[in-house]
């Protein structure tokens, strides 16, 4: 998991908290969700990101493109994100907040690495077992790498559970090399 900006995390706990308040998760998802998309686009991040483009042609730029998409909440938030240049951080400050949410409700996503791919029994079992070690509903996003040989290594949040063959081969010769001597 890529490290978030300080300011994004601020951001994303001050929505959080306004969505309690509004009970305005699903909204507020789908907002950032659509901020994050637009600013994101090529030709608008490249506007955006000039300094040779005039603050007031950000603004007509952003509210065409979004103002009937989201709430005047959220178009709040792009136009302080704007004067701050801030709008950089619309894809971790959607993120945050996604991730808040789900840990309100019990969601933790985990990226599973295996040497094959995983059957959706396999993936089942998986998601079961990881969800009777953390107690919460468990996400999979399987990975396929080869190098690990076999068995499984799992990323839970900044939770890493490694059970590959490759590092128990490792961990087998670190032994050996050390015994030999």
């Amino acid at each position: 998991m890529p490290a978030r900006s300080p300011s994004a995390r601020r951001y994303a706990e001050a929505i959080f908290e306004i969505a309690i308040e509004n009970e305005s998760f699903v909204q507020w998802s789908g907002d950032l969700q659509t901020i994050a998309d637009f600013v994101s686009e090529a030709d608008v991040a490249g506007l955006l990101a000039s300094n040779r483009v005039p603050r007031e042609e950000k603004m007509r730029l952003l509210g065409a493109g979004l103002e009937r998409e989201i709430s005047a909440l959220a178009m709040n938030l792009v136009r302080i994100l704007e004067d701050k240049s801030k709008l950089h951080l619309a894809r971790d400050i959607q993120v945050i907040f996604q991730e808040k949410v789900d840990d309100a409700r019990g969601i933790a996503h985990a990226i599973v690495t295996t040497a094959v791919p995983l059957s959706d029994d396999e993936r089942n079992a998986i998601a079961a077992k990881l969800s009777s070690v953390t107690g919460k509903q468990v996400d999979i996003t399987p990975v396929v790498d080869e190098a690990i040989i076999g068995g499984l290594i799992a990323r839970i949040g900044d939770q890493l559970i490694d059970g590959s063959t490759r590092t128990k081969l490792l961990a087998l010769k670190r032994q050996l090399a050390s015994a030999t001597r």
